[in-house]
């Protein structure tokens, strides 16, 4: 199956290229790299890693040190950052009938799409930080690599218009001690009831985004003392945010 890239369309292909009129195979990207140049004076961090890999205890505790620098973050999640996302959040994580591999990849790129053009890219037009728990990369790793998706990169392209976050935070920890950690906490949604064998798939899969590009991506041991992790973690950080400009000079 073949996907078509038109980056700089002419109007007579704008024109003729129409999804309801295009044979099934050919995938037209009419908005794929519009801003994948353009730069904001803010900052875009994400959390990425496993089930019960200790996401959300890091952004918590990043958010409170930026908090002490009077450097207020703007906290978000996918999916679930918008109104719209909330209803998305809980139709794939809590929904008590079967959801085909095909609807979930959908439905995670339409509550991208949305929460990049209403949250993420005001923000960082606004010169603000945004830490977000989950962005594009868990899609490339849950359905791309896991459920072996092929077109999950192409689609958040189309979600994400391009933008990519400056930092990616990957806390890495087994499944088995990740998932350990889930049922010590309630009932596990509809992604942390997947096999193990998928579980090692994510494992691998961040990892293998990680070596990739090591600028990008930084990896943390999540089974090491958080409080130890949090001080890394915020030491990289401001590292990153004065190469920027955007640590405060007090």
């Amino acid at each position: 199956m073949r996907v078509y890239q038109f980056r700089h369309p002419s109007k007579n292909v704008l024109r003729h290229l129409k999804l309801l009129t295009a044979p099934p195979e050919v995938v037209y990207i009419s908005r794929l790299d519009m801003k994948k140049k353009k730069t904001y004076p803010g900052f875009f961090l994400v959390f990425e890693g496993g089930e019960g890999c200790g996401k959300s205890t890091q952004l918590r505790k990043l958010a409170q040190a930026l908090a002490r620098q009077s450097l207020p973050a703007l906290l978000t999640r996918e999916p679930g950052g918008t109104p719209l996302g909330k209803g998305i959040r809980k139709l794939l994580l809590h929904a008590k009938h079967e959801v085909s591999p095909e609807a979930e990849l959908f439905l995670y790129e339409a509550d991208r799409a949305h929460h990049v053009e209403s949250v993420v890219r005001p923000a960082l037009a606004r010169g603000q930080v945004v830490i977000s728990d989950r962005h594009a990369d868990s899609t490339a790793v849950y359905q791309g690599m896991a459920r072996g998706m092929r077109f999950a990169d192409t689609l958040n392209r189309i979600a994400t218009s391009g933008l990519q976050p400056d930092l990616v935070i990957i806390l890495d920890v087994p499944p088995e001690v990740g998932l350990a950690r889930v049922r010590g906490r309630g009932t596990p949604d509809r992604l942390e009831r997947e096999k193990m064998a998928f579980h090692k798939k994510v494992r691998k899969g961040f990892l293998a985004l990680a070596k990739k590009n090591s600028r990008r991506y930084k990896v943390f041991d999540g089974t090491r003392d958080p409080e130890d992790i949090g001080q890394e973690i915020q030491r990289l950080v401001k590292t990153r945010l004065e190469r920027k400009g955007l640590w405060p000079r007090h």
